[in-house]
């Protein structure tokens, strides 16, 4: 069972619940990037623990390792990854984008050199559902064309015309496998608009998704170069342009500061690398700005990484000692990291979630700004949209 119910509120930010056949997802919700079918670095339960509600696994890369087939001997995604919660799987599309040196775009599909063995793949619209079917994800995307940030009018143009016949061919294949992924559950179809930053464009993708009446939508072909201030703008036609009973998906975005101008913008769902690959790279996000971990001068530092933060790490460790893990290459500093970047994604969806139920999230917004990017020069109030 899929289901969306979304509440009405002041202005366009909403609260709403996604319901999936693994369990319920309070909207706005930030999902954790993993890729493989692992969030790197850590178990399920650390994962669940630091307040995940879904999480998103690549369906591209997991057709090339370890194979579809074996995911569902397996017992399908969800027993792979230990992981009993809600799962989407991104279809391949972002790497349409990626690897462009290393694929081929046509009508019919994507023909991909592998990454792993040099080996030819096609990945068709059809394909890419089946793929999502046997991994048995509650929430698949469709194959879309994602052009770059940079790309001219032409090619956006060619984009939208060849992500909507992809999407009708998608639903097609949706239709003909009973809507149903491995062990017989329902799965949710998302369609993905392009346009990049035309509203001409944008507004054409959306009509052709919103014909098909599939269960959401997502918004592609942003963060990849366009800059804020446009994105901004983007996400300022959504309203006109994709219906208010659908779940609002902006995919691969992750910056704080770019989650609430979404939301504030209508937008219900989000994922990114950031929280993962940012403390890898021993960087913690905080409600008080960026703690980059391998400074010198967080040596003798005995507080945690945030003071008013009740994660593990927070509760247990203090800068001083994770630095000295990453400064030593012990595997337990970017582990405790993870747990504290992890943990404040899920703090922020929730108090972003409790100031839209408050009717106070402009102002709130524009105070976690100024706290969390501390002599920033951009201007702020640019993210809160004019009505």
């Amino acid at each position: 069972m899929f289901a969306f119910k979304s509440t009405a509120n002041p202005g366009r930010a909403r609260l709403g619940t996604l319901t999936t056949p693994h369990g319920q997802v309070h909207t706005p919700a930030f999902m954790p990037v993993g890729t493989y079918g692992s969030v790197k670095g850590l178990t399920p339960a650390q994962v669940s623990g630091a307040g995940t509600q879904i999480v998103l696994a690549n369906a591209y890369h997991l057709m090339l390792r370890p194979g579809k087939s074996v995911v569902a001997k397996l017992g399908g995604l969800h027993a792979l990854m230990g992981w009993d919660g809600p799962i989407l799987t991104d279809s391949g599309g972002y790497q349409v984008f990626s690897l462009a040196k290393m694929r081929k775009v046509t009508d019919e599909g994507v023909l991909f050199r592998s990454h792993i063995d040099g080996s030819e793949v096609m990945l068709t619209p059809e394909r890419a559902v089946q793929t999502q079917r046997e991994l048995g994800a509650d929430i698949i995307m469709q194959l879309d064309e994602c052009p770059p940030g940079g790309a001219g009018r032409e090619e956006v143009s060619a984009a939208v015309e060849r992500s909507a016949a992809w999407a009708d061919k998608c639903r097609r294949a949706w239709h003909g496998s009973d809507r149903l992924s491995t062990g017989r559950r329902y799965q949710a179809l998302f369609g993905i608009q392009q346009g990049g930053v035309h509203q001409d464009l944008r507004a054409e993708s959306a009509r052709r998704l919103v014909e098909m009446d599939l269960p959401g939508y997502a918004i592609g072909g942003l963060s990849v170069g366009e800059g804020h201030a446009n994105a901004c703008r983007v996400l300022d036609w959504i309203d006109g342009q994709l219906p208010a009973e659908k779940p609002r998906y902006l995919m691969g975005v992750g910056e704080p500061r770019d989650i609430i101008a979404a939301v504030l913008r209508g937008v219900d769902m989000f994922d990114c690398v950031i929280p993962t690959r940012n403390a890898r790279n021993s960087q913690a996000l905080t409600w008080s700005g960026r703690v980059r971990l391998r400074n010198s001068d967080l040596a003798a530092d005995d507080r945690p990484i945030d003071e008013n933060c009740d994660c593990y790490a927070c509760r247990n460790f203090s800068r001083g000692a994770i630095r000295h893990l990453f400064m030593a290459r012990e595997m337990l500093g970017p582990i405790l990291t993870t747990i504290h970047n992890l943990s404040f994604f899920a703090q922020l969806m929730s108090a972003i979630r409790d100031a839209i139920r408050d009717g106070d999230l402009e102002r709130r917004s524009l105070q976690w700004l100024e706290a969390m990017y501390p002599g920033d020069t951009l201007d702020n109030a640019a993210y809160v949209p004019n009505d």
